[in-house]
């Protein structure tokens, strides 16, 4: 037998943006499901264009998500809280709501860079500190 065996791969470290953006956009994506709930129990609009609109939403969430390691996740993640504050204007709580992740993505965001700014300037000496 001649198969090569691989020695398993390191699992890839996240950065804490990857983190904290992950941990916002799925609390978000329950929001979502549950908006594109009340939306369609209003009647707001026909039955296809809020759940069509709910689940594109809801997989541009997702794909913000699986794309947060890049600087354009996070670009996609601001446009899923832009498109969450304007779907108030079929369900207007959406407006309260959507605003509300919108400060708190700004706010992740804005504190993920900087501690990732302050790790970075750190000395690293490869031993980490147990206590």
């Amino acid at each position: 037998m001649s198969a090569a065996i691989r020695a398993p791969r390191a699992p890839r470290t996240r950065g804490i943006r990857e983190s904290v953006g992950s941990i916002v956009l799925g609390f978000e994506l329950i929001v979502l499901f549950l908006g594109a709930l009340v939306a369609w129990g209003l009647h707001v609009a026909p039955a296809g264009i809020v759940i069509g609109g709910g689940v594109a939403l809801i997989v541009l969430a997702i794909v913000a998500i699986m794309t947060l390691r890049y600087r354009f996740g996070t670009w996609i993640g601001f446009a899923v809280q832009i498109l969450a504050v304007l779907a108030g204007i079929w369900v207007h709580m959406m407006f309260i709501v959507g605003a509300i992740f919108l400060a708190i993505w700004i706010y992740a965001m804005y504190s993920a860079d900087k501690a990732e700014r302050i790790r970075a300037s750190r000395p690293h000496n490869g031993t980490e500190n147990t206590q």
